[in-house]
């Protein structure tokens, strides 16, 4: 049977339990890294090749670590033509939206006689990508992180991602990486592939920043490493909110509702309605889909909207005030929004990593070939976090130029707050300052 939760039925205890979706021990899995990461820290290539025979039953030498020119070449010409085209495609939409995105290099404000103020945009020098690759292989996610990272014009763009049983990458992501102009790519994955890019071996320089999903075990690595190097946003499990009202086609929401589910185990789905009658029909088409699917994913969907563990399912509102306050607070990774007038209600949803508006827009879509991109805050972190984009590759500065005119207007006001917090070489800086400095 699928999940069915009626928003004002539920207890505190069970609406907690469903806004915390899959949860993970991370401190349990921390401890069983931190080993993993000092090991590298301190052995480098040595360890990063016993890691990988050990975890990924692969033996690669440290020569190989690096993934050749020759190799991407043979990629170009083993992947097949129809999912080449794919990738070319849906690489042209990425960047066409992320080049919107793009700020101006510098601005400038006068914010009063004289004084200049405003900001400095530089792409951050080098940054890691790591790409999952546990589950099957994910040249989406490479695009979807290299895009944005090329475009702010980051000059070191390093790929991780972990090798297949006979040690090759997929072909597949080796082309989203060309196609995307990513500059070094490496064989190797898990908890050992981020602490070599935030503490350099002796074939991967260590990187100013790490982001992209990944396992359980990744993001516990990320975690025990935050403050050692940028750990970029949280993406963990999959998760997803249908947002639907009785005008939606419970066909469409059915099937929709499996995209995220078949993720894996550990993601969470849920159709929100306000629709006693969607909910049913919805709960009726559900498992014959379920079953339909091939393994493993028919197995996923079924653990996360029918088993105990599960934290998908259906949620049925009162009315769509309290549906999207329960949205709001869920603050889902992935929104679809299948009401009557989705646009009159977009100003009240404010929490999501993205809201895909209407029947033809699939979280598949967003996913894939949109434009948009599908690497977004989990757990929550919506709140806080935003979805990947050029941002998480560029940096501010502040920078300002002052007039004789504009150090009048501000050098009293200066030396009055320095000396009320009780700097004297702030307030005597800004004393008797003379007109013009001149060095002999």
């Amino acid at each position: 049977m699928i999940h069915f939760y009626e928003l004002a039925q539920l207890d505190a205890s069970q609406r907690a339990r469903l806004l915390r979706r899959a949860e993970v021990k991370i401190d349990e899995l921390i401890e069983y890294v931190r080993p993993i990461v000092n090991t590298i820290r301190d052995r480098g290539d040595a360890a990063l090749v016993e890691f990988m025979e050990r975890f990924d039953h692969v033996q690669v030498s440290p020569e190989r670590l690096r993934v050749s020119r020759e190799e991407i070449e043979q990629a170009h010409e083993r992947l097949d033509k129809e999912v080449y085209a794919a990738i070319e495609h849906a690489v042209r939409n990425v960047r066409t939206f992320h080049q919107h995105q793009m700020p101006h290099e510098q601005w400038f404000t006068e914010v009063a006689p004289g004084v200049m103020a405003g900001e400095k945009i530089t792409p951050i020098s080098s940054v890691g990508l790591y790409v999952p690759r546990g589950k099957g292989a994910f040249p989406s996610v490479m695009y979807m992180l290299a895009t944005p990272a090329s475009i702010a014009g980051v000059p070191r763009i390093v790929v991780c991602t972990p090798p297949g049983p006979d040690g090759e990458v997929d072909p597949a992501s080796l082309v989203a990486a060309d196609l995307c102009g990513v500059h070094e790519i490496y064989r190797v994955g898990g908890a050992q592939a981020i602490a070599a890019l935030a503490y350099g071996t002796e074939s991967i320089a260590r990187v100013h920043k790490i982001t992209g999903p990944g396992s359980p075990y990744v993001s516990a690595a990320k975690r025990l490493l935050y403050g050692t190097v940028d750990v970029g946003l949280p993406a963990g499990s999959s998760e997803a909110i249908i947002l639907a009202d009785e005008s939606a086609d419970p066909e469409l929401i059915a099937r929709d509702l499996l995209i995220e589910a078949e993720h894996g185990p550990d993601s969470s789905s849920l159709l929100v309605t306000t629709s006693r009658e969607l909910a049913n029909m919805v709960q009726e088409l559900l498992p014959h889909k379920i079953a339909t699917l091939p393994e493993p994913r028919r197995t996923f969907c079924y653990t996360g909207l029918e088993s105990e563990k599960g934290t998908g399912g259906i949620v049925l509102a009162s009315n769509i005030q309290e549906a999207i306050d329960f949205v709001n607070e869920y603050a889902p990774e992935h929104m679809e929004v299948q009401v009557r007038e989705p646009f009159a209600i977009l100003p009240s949803l404010r929490n999501a990593g993205e809201i895909l508006l209407g029947a033809y827009a699939p979280i598949s879509l967003g996913n894939y070939s949109l434009g948009t991109n599908a690497v977004l805050p989990t757990g929550g972190f919506a709140h806080t976090f935003s979805c990947t984009s050029v941002f998480d590759f560029l940096k501010r500065t502040g920078i300002a130029y002052v007039t004789e005119e504009g150090y009048a207007g501000l050098s009293e006001t200066t030396r009055r707050l320095a000396e009320f917090e009780g700097f004297p070489s702030h307030a005597q800086s800004v004393t008797n300052r003379p007109a013009r400095t001149s060095h002999k």
